[in-house]
């Protein structure tokens, strides 16, 4: 593996970090799992703690970039080429329901592209990263897209709502982030959906990218209403042809 940049260690040592907090928080959802009232309030203060734990860390490393994050909206600050891109809790809904499928995702976005993302799922210590034109690695090994060529044989993931069911064997996770650095590692081949937030799938870009995978344009200056296609290059036609006006 090539040596990361500081920006990537720094990503690295911050999701660490604050996945000590969600992994505590998520112990305690199983038991406010069967109160009447449920776990939603909880849920919204682990996701403020671990926003303010990797802001404060990315801020003491890089006091001048800008950033975007899911709670905390935009903050512009003197760096405007450099921005952080933060969801600190990708999957809120499983992880609510005590379900072991989220991930904190982080992104540096640098003069208008994703030069570095990070996906991490704390519960099955799985950590996905890239840095442009240095490849994409899970838990250090470097990883690639599918080789599959016959759509009968892949497996898809989606999201939100479909308005014409696509003849495609698919999942619904409920984690944007995850769904995309699987693609990237080449367990599902192909991911699509629409309107997504730039920080649910900033870091999945580079990842995909860098593990040889395609994608649709995506304008990265829009923080919502964002579509994905996204496969390997051998399917992404087949792929496109059974989507239709996806």
């Amino acid at each position: 593996m090539n040596s990361i940049s500081a920006n990537l260690n720094v990503m690295i040592k911050a999701s660490e970090k604050a996945s000590k907090i969600l992994i505590r928080d998520f112990g305690e959802i199983e038991k406010l799992q069967v109160s009447k009232k449920g776990p939603s309030d909880f849920v919204t203060n682990s996701d403020l703690k671990v926003e303010q734990l990797i802001l404060e860390e990315l801020k003491k490393a890089r006091p001048n970039y800008s950033i975007i994050s899911e709670e905390k909206g935009i903050e512009i600050n003197k760096d405007k080429d450099n921005t952080w891109i933060i969801d600190p809790i990708d999957g809120t809904i499983n992880f609510l329901h005590g379900i072991p499928h989220f991930a904190i995702s982080i992104a540096l976005r640098s003069k208008g592209e994703i030069i570095s993302g990070l996906i991490f799922d704390p519960i099955k210590n799985e950590m996905f990263f890239a840095e442009k034109e240095n490849g994409a690695f899970f838990n250090n090994q470097r990883i690639r897209v599918s080789k599959k060529n016959n759509l009968n044989y892949c497996l898809f993931a989606t999201g939100g709502k479909i308005a014409n069911e696509p003849d495609l064997p698919y999942r619904k996770s409920g984690c944007a982030a995850l769904d995309m650095a699987y693609v990237a590692a080449g367990r599902y081949d192909g991911y699509f959906q629409h309107n997504l937030n730039l920080w649910d799938i900033a870091a999945g870009i580079i990842l995909i990218k860098e593990a040889g995978g395609m994608l649709n344009d995506i304008d990265i200056s829009n923080n919502r209403s964002i579509k994905i296609i996204a496969s390997s290059a051998d399917i992404n036609s087949k792929l496109l042809e059974k989507l239709g006006n996806f």
